[in-house]
């Protein structure tokens, strides 16, 4: 989805650290802002809207369907981090890679997913690409370019790497996007695979997510330094700091990067400041979230947000989101139907793809 031309730099904007507290400092400030970016059209802008509204009525659906004992393994919501992975996801063209994370619905959603086939893996019914064995997002679409992390979530960073490495020495100018939340970036595999790609000048672009808890360790007692970005000049490659639950904010930002990675072969760590406001899954009741912190991210919802730019920019009216939303929980309740009327795979499903034959 990314448009044609840009300048190697982004603009100016309304700083994240001028404008954005977090869980662990400001909690009173006002919500910044939207600032439109130059490099979408009104088109787009609706488009990127309808995938951030599919990806929470998707998210709502499973935790109803968890609490109903349907779903399969844990539910993992992304609510409160659409607009990264909107706005990441739609930054690349469709001959990049994509290498999401649990908590990237919407990314799959921009990629062209259907509905259908991500409620068949979501629930373990016949046909789903992991045959029944897991739910989640552990699956790839190699048609679509879609690369499905493994639960050890550090180790899709190198893979990544690895996948534009070779990419690169076939003469393929493909970019690869990959994910990591605050907790997954204090792993081994974040700093070798950031080193690697940086000193071979892989297009690789790398966003984490923090969503200022690692399931319940606060960011505070997770890292030192101000910024997960900060770590960029330690590799050699660029790095900043936005904020996540601005979707014009996170295209741009990475609109950029997926841009410098193709044209100069740099590297991106893009850190995105958003909120997690669930649990780490759906067994988990946050209780060890202050109150205050959970009010001062509803504010800056990304979907209360956006939609309120799209009604002042004229792109729709509230009674056309309002009609959008209710196509939207109707499709989802009728697929999920379909999907739940489905069979559970054979038991010799599970054996399949694990030994050599």
């Amino acid at each position: 989805m990314s448009t044609s031309s840009a300048a190697s730099k982004p603009r100016k904007v309304l700083g994240i650290a001028q404008s954005l507290g977090t869980a662990n400092g400001d909690t009173h400030q006002d919500v910044p802002p939207t600032v439109p970016t130059p490099l979408l059209n009104d088109a787009q802008r609706r488009e990127m809207f309808v995938f951030m509204l599919r990806a929470r009525e998707f998210d709502l659906a499973m935790i109803r369907l968890y609490r109903q004992g349907r779903a399969f393994g844990g539910v993992y919501s992304q609510i409160g981090n659409e607009a990264t992975s909107v706005g990441s996801c739609s930054a690349l063209r469709a001959s990049d890679a994509l290498f999401p994370m649990h908590r990237s619905v919407g990314a799959h959603f921009v990629r062209g997913q259907e509905l259908k086939t991500l409620l068949k893996n979501f629930l373990a019914r016949e046909g789903s690409a992991m045959r029944g064995t897991d739910g989640t997002g552990h699956y790839a679409d190699v048609e679509k370019k879609v690369f499905g992390n493994v639960s050890h979530l550090g180790a899709m960073i190198p893979v990544a790497a690895g996948y534009v490495l070779a990419a690169k020495m076939r003469g393929e100018p493909t970019v690869a996007l990959t994910y990591i939340g605050d907790g997954g970036a204090q792993t081994g595999e974040f700093h070798e695979a950031m080193n690697f790609a940086s000193v071979q000048r892989l297009p690789l672009v790398l966003v984490i997510e923090n969503n200022q808890y690692a399931y319940s360790t606060p960011n505070k007692d997770e890292f030192a330094c101000k910024r997960l970005s900060d770590r960029a000049a330690g590799y050699g490659c660029f790095g900043e700091t936005i904020d996540g639950t601005d979707l014009e904010r996170v295209y741009e930002s990475c609109f950029y990067a997926v841009e410098r990675a193709r044209n100069e072969g740099m590297p991106s760590i893009i850190e995105t400041l958003t909120m997690r406001m669930r649990g780490h899954a759906e067994h988990d009741d946050a209780g060890y979230v202050p109150k205050e912190v959970f009010a001062y991210w509803d504010k800056r919802d990304p979907i209360k947000r956006y939609e309120q730019f799209v009604i002042e920019r004229g792109i729709m009216t509230a009674t056309e989101i309002q009609d959008l939303r209710a196509t939207l929980a109707a499709e989802m309740n009728a697929t999920i139907d379909e999907v739940i009327a489905l069979p559970f795979p054979k038991a010799e499903e599970g054996r399949k793809l694990v030994f050599v034959e």
